[in-house]
């Protein structure tokens, strides 16, 4: 009797053995974008593409026409040839998160690259990006200390706001991130390098990072050279990690360098699946894809904890009315602008105050700080306009007495606005500095 149930047992278990391994063929590569047939797979899902030295590659089905499959691989192929074959691969697998993973540095699949082995957690990471009810969504109501004084007097940020840092390349957004990186007040930092030199990696951990402030700290790195899809990876798995944080209760800053290189990595996608150019370049789907990102950020529904965000943006050329650029700044509730025109002068931080704004500072600040914040921005603009006149005689002192004050304290408002690279400025001495050159 023991036996005839081994038996049906056994028999059963039949029913679950495969047979068959199924698997498709590669039929075309364009690029980066690989096309097969035979292995039908749903959009999001993942294959495995057989390579020369024997090795499977990770792909992601990121389209589809009739019975072709469009494939996007995470890593640089090492190998490929027409015919080689396709299996499905299993599906994304859920990271388990907690507060073990604060020191340590991964990449877009949430692998380790610090060597200090398997990312361990009790906690589920959702795949999706975060997603808060507006009407449920706490509002930005408390300052956030950034450490750079002129951020907290002149553009002063709030707890839950998400701000841009805008300029061209080479003018100081990474230096600048780094500040607000070591003098912000939070419980935890995610960084995420996106698409950016590999160099400043490393230099990002030693220099602006450091050894305590990398134990509050997630990194996430996806650089240059790594595929488009890896870097798309990395840029959603910091919000993810942030949200997953800012739910726990903590007081989060998330930090993305840069925006501009996700952009860039949705486009080689779309143009390589056919989609059609739009604006410079850029496919429609970019602009659709950067709001749903940033609004992943910000404020949850609980009343404790908070999520900050700052993002890095490429404005190629300087041009402030790239298409990123002004997308950009209609999602972000603010933009520090940074002007060529002072990084040459050796003025840094290079933040051109009058063309940055806070569009959450009204909701933070005081009202005797706002007015001496917009009487020092008015004392500026007034000063830039004549400044070129000065040395060519085109200034009569004492023909208007606003040209006259602005001159006169021009030397304490540039004193004012810089700051050296190693030195930081909390919120209420820098709202003192500022109201004591504008009561002058």
């Amino acid at each position: 009797m023991l036996e005839s149930f081994k038996l049906d047992d056994a028999l059963r278990s039949l029913d679950n053995v495969q047979l068959a391994k199924i698997s498709g063929r590669l039929v075309r590569v364009s690029g980066m974008l690989l096309e097969s047939q035979g292995c039908q797979r749903m959009t999001g899902q993942r294959c495995l593409v057989e390579q020369a030295d024997g090795t499977m590659l990770e792909a992601q089905v990121v389209g589809f026409n009739r019975e072709i499959s469009y494939l996007m691989p995470f890593k640089k192929p090492i190998g490929l040839s027409a015919g080689s074959r396709v299996f499905p691969g299993k599906d994304e697998v859920t990271l388990q998160i907690d507060d073990s993973w604060l020191g340590r540095v991964i990449n877009g699949l949430g692998e380790p690259l610090d060597d200090r082995g398997k990312l361990t957690g009790r906690d589920p990471l959702p795949t999706e990006l975060p997603r808060v009810n507006p009407l449920k969504r706490r509002p930005v109501s408390e300052p956030l200390d950034v450490g750079v004084r002129a951020i907290n007097a002149m553009l002063t940020v709030g707890k839950g706001q998400r701000v841009g840092l805008f300029a061209g390349s080479g003018v100081g957004k990474s230096v600048l991130l780094g500040m607000i990186t070591r003098q912000t007040k939070a419980d935890v930092v995610v960084v995420g390098l996106i698409g950016e030199r590999g160099r400043e990696v490393q230099e990002f951990l030693l220099h602006s990072l450091g050894e305590e402030g990398l134990r509050k700290a997630v990194v996430v790195v996806a650089p240059a050279n790594e595929s488009p899809l890896m870097r798309l990876k990395a840029t959603e798995l910091c919000h993810t990690i942030a949200g997953y944080f800012r739910d726990q209760g903590k007081d989060v800053l998330l930090l993305v360098d840069s925006l501009t290189r996700y952009a860039m990595a949705q486009r080689e996608i779309a143009l390589a699946l056919g989609e059609p150019p739009a604006t410079k370049g850029y496919p429609p789907s970019v602009f659709g894809m950067l709001p749903e990102l940033v609004e992943s950020a910000g404020n949850g529904e609980s009343e404790q904890g908070s999520l900050s965000a700052l993002y890095t943006v490429l404005a190629e050329g300087d041009d402030q009315q790239d298409p990123i650029v002004d997308c950009a700044r209609a999602i972000l509730d603010g933009h520090i602008v940074l002007s060529r025109r002072l990084a040459d002068v050796g003025h840094y931080p290079a933040i051109d105050i009058a063309a940055s704004v806070s569009r959450c500072m009204s909701q933070v600040g005081e009202r005797s700080h706002l007015s001496a914040a917009r009487q020092l921005k008015e004392l500026y603009s007034t000063y830039e306009k004549i400044k070129e006149l000065i040395p060519l005689g085109g200034y009569t002192p004492g023909m208007d007495a606003k040209t006259d004050r602005a001159v006169q304290l021009a030397p304490a408002i540039e004193r004012f606005l810089r700051q050296e690279v190693t030195s930081g400025a909390d919120l209420g001495q820098s709202i003192g500095m500022l109201q004591s050159i504008v009561n002058r």
